[in-house]
């Protein structure tokens, strides 16, 4: 089989990685892949979110399964293309991946059949939306409606801080159109939980919890990024937190989205936070998250490629999935001064992996036959061990013999799930 993977970064490799376990595999594309994942597939500089440029690459290459792991081509309708020039692929159609693609839509869809979730209003108008914030409750959560790199929400302390970040977000447009509608929503406390899970539009099944770091700088300071490690997996989420999510959120996601006529297939996301007043969703994202991927993939024992066919026929089974027991941790080697401003270029020297060490590379280029810096998130230095205590250890280490100028990593991925599990 030919396999062909939308997308160029650390969770792409990792799911290269776990799909050419498969002994069927014989060649994987990847588009527009990066210098690291060039070791695993084929890869072509075709940008994810070039739908005419991907569909003359499959006119032309024999692919008889396609993954599609962003969120902006699967938004945009790529399986949608592809399958309809008889491609089959893992991922949601257009009207299904609008779940992520609009924060507003997956709102009213919670509201509408009782999924919980915070209690927010919908602004269309930015003096509105402020004169809103006048009588609302702080910290406040600010949320764009469409996609913004994972950068589309702000959590405002106080009026001053929500009204600037209203009037840069619909007034200033700062995410483009993602900012034309806007969500305020109360601000929820509890830990974070993420839960990928597959569903075949019927059949839903979690794949193990993770923790994701999010702020760049060790002791939670900095800003937010796309994420600098994980861990799981999530020692906060307990089988009867599972059980009760399963009721209350996973189903039923699932069943509204069938009752809307938006059935979903694919990787679907769930951001959970646990609150006092039990589990409620943050949000869904409809792929495979970054870097949670990197943790939830080395501890998936079942075979990936037949999991996402299954997932295609709508014959998914839970017996299909199983995972290992143990952890799995996830350290992000950075760019100095991600997520904003970093110099790229730089040569980089890389370990080498041991049993149940993976390096997955995300932002790095081949430059005359060798690796080279070439994004704020470089790799992913990830460890799977029968416990979480050696797998933080043994990523860590992993993660110390990468070299490159003015990397940076945070010292404490890991911690708050150590410091729970005591």
């Amino acid at each position: 089989m030919n396999i062909l993977v939308i997308g160029g970064g650390g969770r792409e490799h990792a799911v290269i990685k776990a799909l050419k376990k498969n002994q069927s595999v014989e060649t994987v594309y990847a588009l527009p892949g990066n210098g690291g994942i060039a070791q695993d597939a084929e890869c072509y500089p075709i940008k994810a979110t070039d739908l005419d440029g991907v569909l003359a690459f499959v006119k032309t290459h024999r692919v008889d399964f396609a993954v599609v792991t962003p969120d902006d081509p699967l938004v945009l309708g790529l399986v949608d293309a592809l399958e309809n020039v008889g491609i089959p692929c893992f991922g949601p159609r257009k009207n299904a991946a609008i779940i992520e693609g609009s924060k507003v839509f997956s709102k009213d869809l919670m509201k509408k059949y009782g999924i919980p979730t915070a209690a927010s209003e919908t602004f269309t108008d930015a003096e509105t939306a402020i004169a809103y914030l006048k009588n609302s409750a702080f910290p406040a959560v600010i949320k764009a409606d469409g996609l913004a790199l994972g950068k589309g929400v702000i959590i405002a302390q106080n009026f001053a801080e929500a009204e600037q970040a209203v009037r840069d977000i619909m007034c200033d447009k700062v995410f483009g159109a993602s900012g034309n509608s806007i969500l305020i929503e109360e601000f929820l406390t509890g830990p974070e939980v993420s839960v990928l899970s597959f569903t075949d539009g019927k059949t839903v099944v979690p794949m193990v919890s993770s923790m994701d770091h999010k702020r760049a700088l060790t002791g939670d300071k900095g800003l937010n990024t796309g994420g600098m490690g994980t861990v799981a997996p999530n020692p906060y989420y307990t089988e009867k937190i599972a059980k009760e999510c399963m009721e209350r959120i996973f189903l039923p996601t699932v069943e509204a989205m069938n009752k809307e006529g938006r059935t979903f297939q694919g990787c679907l996301y769930f951001g959970l936070m646990l609150t006092p007043n039990g589990p409620k969703v943050i949000e869904y994202n409809c792929r495979f998250g970054d870097p949670e991927t990197q943790v939830v993939l080395p501890l998936l024992e079942s075979d990936l490629l037949e999991i996402m066919q299954a997932v295609h026929d709508g014959t998914l089974s839970p017996d299909q999935v199983k995972f290992k027991k143990g952890a799995a941790c996830c350290v992000v080697v950075a760019s100095g001064g991600y997520p904003q401003k970093y110099n790229s270029g730089y040569p980089i020297t890389l370990p080498h992996t041991g049993a149940g060490e993976y390096l997955y590379i995300a932002g790095a280029k081949d430059e005359n036959g060798s690796l080279v810096t070439a994004g704020g998130r470089v790799l992913g230095a990830v460890a799977a061990r029968d416990t979480l205590k050696d797998a933080v250890r043994d990523a860590y280490s992993l993660a110390e013999g990468v070299s490159f100028e003015h990397a940076y990593m945070r010292g404490d991925i890991g911690a708050k799930a150590l410091a729970a599990l005591k």
